[in-house]
């Protein structure tokens, strides 16, 4: 079958990521599928336009990217692209619903079937389409937090690798995942005093393998946290739930406690957040200072090293949007369980079992919304 496949050029704060750079194009395009990429799309990461005419890809606006079939993008579609949603079409982007339940509204309201990048799954249980956005935001976090430390930025005037003679920077990391691993790993690098702590027996194994005496590995209790965050330096939360929101691990009052002008970096802002003062940011205005303590959380991390990240997300991405375009949607899903996992909105509801509990717990499910019983598996669905 021929599906005609949209990408539109991604409008949120400084995001120049393109959700399919031309070597995609050129291969969707091999396979008989039309390509409506919107005209400067990639202009921000120097992919220029002749670029994507000569994969084959069609150039027009954004309501041409629009009105494909199957809808790519890098991130949420903000409310302005929402409206030019149609009923009956497909959406394939990074979502974070559990976070966000006016764009749940959105998207059920304007009837569109649309799947998440964040809860795609393989089949030892991973995250392929996250975890290559994950490696990247987690090496950013302690890029990031470095500067955060840095007395002109509100820190407490810290160098991460400290200087002869002078102890190195103390760096905590919550959550041992694939963002977690790596702030960890590139701090160790840095020469800092780094912990890391998970809750995950089988986790923690494997990072006192990696890591053996560069880091410590700490068992994720509240008392073992609050008592690595109290003497921190700089502190990243890296805690994910798959299609839900991030537990608050550090509450405002806990915060209070903290050194005045230590930092934290919230790459789990995106899933809602995962200390209590954690609040979106952007690339424009990355920080904030909040009881003494400076902020970064910023929701679209790897956007920051956009062509980098591009061409890291669509190596994964391609392979789903080609099975997408080649069966239908349908048909991809009945044959994917893995990719099935990626509904979280069809038919006017919210089909996501983990997106559901989390905005049922936040008392953000109305008629646009399940009701109890009204979860289905994505297989069904389709």
């Amino acid at each position: 079958m021929k599906t005609r496949i949209g990408v539109p050029k991604e409008i949120k704060n400084h995001e120049c990521r393109v959700a399919l750079p031309p070597s995609a194009v050129r291969q969707l395009v091999a396979a008989g599928h039309e390509v409506v990429v919107e005209a400067g799309a990639g202009a921000g990461i120097g992919i220029d336009d002749a670029a994507y005419r000569a994969s084959g890809a069609r150039l027009g606006d954004a309501m041409a990217a629009y009105q494909a079939e199957l809808v790519v993008k890098v991130k949420e579609p903000q409310p302005q692209e929402c409206a030019r949603l149609q009923p009956g079409q497909v959406i394939f982007s990074y979502l974070h619903l559990a976070a966000n339940p006016a764009l749940a509204r959105a998207l059920a309201a304007q009837g569109v079937t649309a799947l998440a990048y964040e809860t795609v799954t393989a089949p030892d249980g991973s995250l392929p389409l996250l975890t290559p956005m994950s490696e990247i935001a987690g090496r950013l976090s302690i890029q990031v937090g470095a500067m955060a430390l840095q007395q002109a930025s509100g820190g407490r005037g810290v160098l991460l690798s400290g200087a002869t003679g002078v102890a190195p920077g103390k760096v905590v990391v919550i959550g041992g995942g694939t963002a977690g691993a790596n702030a960890a790993r590139l701090a160790a690098r840095l020469g800092a005093d780094v912990t890391i702590l998970d809750k995950s027996p089988s986790r923690l194994s494997a990072l006192r393998e990696e890591f053996g005496a560069a880091v410590q590995v700490l068992s994720a209790s509240p008392d073992a946290v609050e008592r690595a965050v109290l003497d921190a330096d700089l502190v990243v939360g890296a805690v994910l739930v798959p299609g839900a929101r991030a537990p608050r691990v550090i509450s405002r009052d806990f915060l209070r406690n903290m050194q005045n002008g230590s930092a934290i970096v919230d790459v789990s802002i995106d899933q809602g957040g995962c200390f209590e003062t954690s609040r979106p940011t952007t690339h424009d205005a990355p920080t904030y200072v909040e009881e003494g303590v400076v902020h970064y959380c910023v929701t679209n991390m790897p956007g920051a090293v956009a062509r980098t990240a591009t061409f890291a997300l669509s190596s994964v991405v391609l392979p789903f949007v080609q099975a997408l375009a080649d069966k239908g949607w349908r048909q991809a899903l009945a044959d994917d369980s893995h990719l099935a996992l990626g509904m979280n909105v069809h038919a006017g509801r919210v089909r996501h079992p983990a997106v559901i509990r989390s905005l049922a717990s936040a008392g953000a499910l109305d008629s646009a919304m399940p009701r109890r019983g009204d979860a289905v598996s994505s297989r069904r669905a389709a």
